[in-house]
């Protein structure tokens, strides 16, 4: 497994991200675990959760997916680069959630609980609140990090714009500087090549994609079928999203077409959609996730088989109409 540089910081991480959105829902504990054990034997260092996880659609379940993690991380925590991230609703008060100042402490706090440990290697924004003052916002993640509670910053589900903004706030005020983004990026959705990993790549941050896979579309094994099985398109509160996202016939279309160039270059539809994200200059690891171990065997194929320039052509021609689609979906 490669490693590279977390963006214009000191720390390398491994070229691949091990997500956990499906730990604690989709995925038992027993299965979560084996998940991370075939990550981590396939050279994963770098794995990144939420507190909002599981998105089950009940308050009840909020954090289980960082207690899932926590537990399989005790005793081999300093191995590790462990990311998380707050915004989203985790309780029954207006303030349990955002970034105000009041919600990132608690939430920093309750992340190191559920994770059983005493720091954060990288800390995120989950998503824009535009309620809250991006000053104070950017003031409370200084803390965290002034605390000792949190290394690195981030945010996600950021536009271009915002992230400009914020680089420029913590410059002027002498914040902890924004070192990570998390957009979503993948060969149905290009939309960010036009603005945000130019800035990410000018600036040195690193981008943490997710969605590489499209949810699971790009591995071919749905191919245009009337209603999407049991899985990420109908489990919990994400499956509307995804089904919004991806579940139409303009993408099918696409997939259609993506599954001969990958049969022509001899290798499986998941590993040649990791390899064009992880062949984009700008990109620093992917994050990807699986509901059994197994499944991470062609994602960790990807980062030891570099894309060639022949083919990574063939396919940004191919999807080129998925550079101008709808980003807030």
């Amino acid at each position: 497994m490669q490693h590279t540089q977390l963006g214009h910081t000191g720390l390398r991480v491994s070229r691949l991200c091990l997500g956990t959105m499906t730990f604690g829902l989709q995925c038992d504990e027993a299965t979560s675990h084996a998940i991370m054990d075939a990550a981590a034997a396939g050279g994963i260092d770098f794995i990144d959760t939420a507190d909002v996880y599981p998105l089950g659609g009940d308050l009840a379940t909020v954090g289980r997916t960082e207690e899932v993690v926590g537990s399989w991380l005790k005793g081999r925590r300093h191995n590790f680069a462990l990311a998380t991230k707050c915004v989203g609703r985790v309780g029954p008060n207006r303030w349990d959630q955002g970034m105000s100042r009041k919600h990132v402490l608690d939430a920093v706090d309750a992340s190191l609980r559920r994770l059983q440990t005493d720091y954060i290697d990288l800390y995120q924004l989950h998503s824009y609140d535009p309620s809250t003052p991006l000053d104070e916002a950017l003031e409370a993640l200084d803390a965290v990090v002034r605390a000792g509670k949190v290394r690195y910053v981030g945010v996600s589900n950021w536009p271009a714009y915002k992230v400009a903004r914020g680089i420029g706030r913590t410059e002027i005020k002498g914040l902890a500087r924004i070192s990570s983004v998390q957009p979503r990026y993948n060969l149905l959705f290009r939309t960010f090549e036009r603005d945000l990993l130019p800035l990410c790549a000018e600036e040195g941050v690193a981008l943490i994609p997710y969605n590489p896979l499209a949810g699971g579309m790009l591995t071919g094994k749905h191919r245009g079928v009337n209603a999407p099985p049991e899985g990420r398109f109908t489990l919990g509160t994400a499956a509307s999203n995804y089904q919004a996202r991806y579940w139409h016939d303009r993408q099918f279309e696409t997939i259609e077409a993506l599954a001969k160039v990958a049969e022509e270059a001899g290798m499986s539809m998941a590993t040649m959609a990791v390899a064009w994200v992880l062949a984009h200059p700008a990109i620093t690891a992917p994050i990807i996730g699986a509901s059994r171990p197994a499944q991470l065997a062609d994602s960790l194929a990807a980062a030891n088989a570099p894309m060639s320039a022949e083919l990574k052509t063939r396919l940004d021609e191919l999807t080129v109409g998925w550079r101008a689609v709808d980003a807030e979906r």
